[in-house]
């Protein structure tokens, strides 16, 4: 990473009050499955929380929160983890893409069964189904008043690079993402690049669905280092680098390139606090990005807030 990218510009984002309440979950609903990474079998539970709580998960024996916030977030190999005093929560990042896309400012996410949340079918349309069945209501704290929804505006350029893959933000009236991926060695995903507009109906119509991706000849690689234990042509969609995709058909010609933008929203929600809103209003432009590079990027973003 260069010294170049680590530069801060003062005041370049602020928080910005949206008039309108913060809101959390009506009622409680739940979901099981398994990790992907560790096989494991869990139950997640979704609950509504106080104004101002924000989102938070309840995992191990000691009931230990762990804040949905980039500054709990650890190093993880394909997925995004969160731990605090000890206790960690994995491959958090479809839930909380689901959560910040809906709009659910403040929720209790208690897990059973293990540390990591369910992948479900690879997407985050179950969480999104979920969260609709369930329904929003204001959040009050616990004097029983309403609390306003802020958000992160961008004032000014920033950007973060390792090697050829970069993130750019660039103020916009608009939160907006455009995406870019590049598997030059694998000819049935190739290049891709997606623009997409962030709005609560075009993502769960055009983003939610998109399943994680993997490449065939990779797998043997990964489940020796301990990973994917759980994955399998249910909750992934697989492509080899000669015979294409295994298990189609696909719910989208670019899902590869779609997935990342779900995962980009999920990363990028541990901007937030206290309830408020974690995707910034701005432009983000992606080129080969991933989670360590999504949380980088969020965790400058978060510096600069606190730039004096």
């Amino acid at each position: 990473m260069s010294a170049r990218a680590l530069r801060s510009f003062s005041r370049s984002i602020s928080w910005i009050p949206t008039g309108k309440p913060q809101r959390t979950l009506a009622k409680e609903a739940s979901a099981s499955g398994i990790g992907l990474h560790s096989g494991a079998s869990s139950r997640v539970r979704l609950l509504p929380a106080m104004a101002g709580e924000g989102r938070h998960f309840i995992a191990g024996d000691t009931k230990t929160r762990v804040q949905a916030t980039v500054g709990n977030c650890v190093d993880s190999v394909l997925s995004t983890a969160l731990s605090n005093g000890g206790i960690q929560v994995r491959t958090v990042e479809h839930l909380l893409s689901a959560l910040e896309a809906l709009g659910v400012d403040n929720c209790r996410i208690e897990i059973d069964g293990g540390n990591e949340i369910p992948l479900l079918d690879g997407s985050s349309k179950g969480w999104v189904d979920l969260i609709n069945s369930t329904g929003l209501c204001i959040a009050t704290d616990d004097k029983g008043l309403e609390r306003d929804r802020s958000v992160p505006k961008l004032l000014e350029p920033m950007h973060l690079n390792r090697d050829d893959s970069f993130i750019v933000a660039v103020p916009s009236t608009e939160t907006c993402i455009s995406y870019g991926i590049d598997f030059p060695k694998v000819p049935a995903i190739g290049s891709q690049w997606l623009s997409f507009t962030m709005n609560e109906d075009k993502y769960t119509k055009e983003i939610a669905p998109s399943r994680t991706f993997c490449i065939y000849e990779e797998v043997q690689k990964l489940l020796n280092a301990g990973l994917i234990k759980g994955g399998s042509s249910e909750n992934a969609i697989v492509c080899s680098i000669k015979d294409g995709w295994l298990n189609p058909p696909l719910r989208f010609h670019d899902e590869p390139c779609r997935h990342k933008i779900l995962d980009m929203i999920g990363d990028f929600s541990l901007l937030a606090e206290s309830g408020n809103q974690g995707l910034p209003i701005a432009h983000i432009l992606a080129y080969k990005a991933g989670h360590s590079l999504h949380t980088a990027f969020v965790r400058r973003l978060l510096e600069d807030m606190n730039f004096e």
